[in-house]
């Protein structure tokens, strides 16, 4: 019987539209300790699906210092170079691999890593490999394949775990799995298409033509749309990104700070101007108190007592004289629709930005039936004032 294997096909031009291998740019990321064939042995696997083959069109490998020593000699060398071999016996085309694609993981000190042994190597590791993912992630135009099947266990938890935290629709996560006696083997790269024999580790010789290797593809829960927007795109930890995740999943709790000008939500302090904070106060007050929902003011009609109510608890934030009265100048004949608007859309953009998802937990809600009446959704026993003598009022 023929050992010859056939060649992976290529990904059709005309590919469903959302489709991973459907993207301009596909990246392949993996994770490698001193078996850099991981890289070889998963592009083989993606490039052999027989119902969407994805092709990178680059391939990232992040590591230890020798790790990445490994990797250039092993797939990158004029003498190995079994990455191109691969390229060539399988004719994928177009890939970029090199040097520069090989990424050293960082210590605290900004040196290259040899390994994870402390606890700040450990958050070190979580921290770089985070923002690996949070930057590709970044990019709409690309899909992203994660590979966790090499290097130490935690390194592939923490590129699984970012991935969850940043992963999209068109993003896979996976490992591979090598058919014995090959899966052990310090020679095994892929499987050729021809014959090539090797010395396994318990001193037998195999056929590299007659492996097989298995992509197992691993569901995630995404948590992208949890985040706040700031953590999308900044250089956020790999922990301070977890608890903000945590956050969009914990059960809403809203602590209202007037005089130092901040709330408590979602597990984060967040400061607010005293235009939206007496506004948010305004509502939380009327659910503690028991009240109805509030009616808006009316546009081009000024509620006198709408800025009664407002002004209430704008008096309260700490602020300057000169701001107060040129609040009540501004509603000395009331309060309109304009104005109450303005603040709420103020006030939403702020929390959106501060907690992501989580930030529909503490807005002001419309009742989505007209004629609109606003409340906040959160029952009396998740609000809360701080210290503050709090302001009387009747509820209307």
């Amino acid at each position: 019987m023929s050992t010859q294997k056939s060649k992976p096909p290529v990904a059709d031009a005309e590919a469903t539209v959302g489709q991973p291998h459907q993207y301009q740019r596909r990246v392949l990321l993996a994770v490698s300790g001193l078996s850099p064939q991981i890289v070889t042995e998963t592009l083989y696997a993606l490039a052999a699906d027989p119902v969407a083959p994805f092709i990178p069109t680059e391939v990232h490998l992040i590591t230890t210092r020798e790790g990445a020593q490994r990797a250039e000699l092993s797939l990158l060398s004029d003498d190995l170079g079994w990455f191109h071999r691969l390229c060539k016996d399988y004719n994928l085309r177009d890939i970029a691999f090199g040097r520069k694609n090989i990424h050293i993981m960082r210590d605290a000190n900004e040196r290259g890593m040899d390994d994870i042994r402390s606890l700040e190597d450990n958050r070190a590791a979580a921290d770089f490999i985070t923002a690996k993912v949070r930057e590709f992630s970044a990019d709409p135009a690309c899909a992203l394949h994660v590979s966790i099947a090499g290097g130490r266990k935690t390194m592939g938890f923490y590129l699984g775990y970012a991935l969850s935290l940043y992963g999209r629709q068109q993003d896979r996560l996976s490992h591979v799995l090598v058919s014995a006696p090959f899966e052990n083997s310090m020679e095994f790269f892929y499987p050729t298409p021809y014959s090539r024999v090797l010395q396994t580790r318990d001193g037998k010789l195999a056929d590299t033509a007659m492996a097989e290797v298995t992509l197992a593809e691993i569901p995630f829960v995404s948590l992208r749309h949890g985040l706040p927007a700031k953590l999308l795109s900044g250089h956020a930890s790999f922990n301070e990104t977890v608890i903000a995740a945590q956050a969009s999943l914990a059960a809403p709790e809203l602590v209202i700070h007037l005089e130092s000008r901040s709330i408590r939500a979602g597990g984060q302090t967040i400061e607010l101007p005293p235009a939206e904070l007496a506004l948010l106060a305004v509502f939380a007050r009327q659910t503690l108190q028991g009240g109805a929902a509030l009616a808006a003011p009316p546009k081009g009609s000024p509620d006198t007592a709408w800025a009664q109510r407002y002004l209430r608890e704008y008096r309260a934030c700490r602020h300057t004289l000169a701001d107060i009265e040129s609040t009540e100048r501004a509603l000395k004949d009331g309060m309109e629709g304009e104005y109450f608007s303005q603040r709420k859309s103020k006030l939403e953009k702020r929390l959106r930005d501060a907690l992501g998802f989580a930030a529909l937990h503490y807005r002001i809600d419309d009742g989505a039936t007209r004629p609109r009446r606003y409340a906040l959704t959160l029952s009396p026993d998740a609000i809360r004032f701080a210290a503050t003598a709090a302001p009387k009022e009747d509820i209307q």
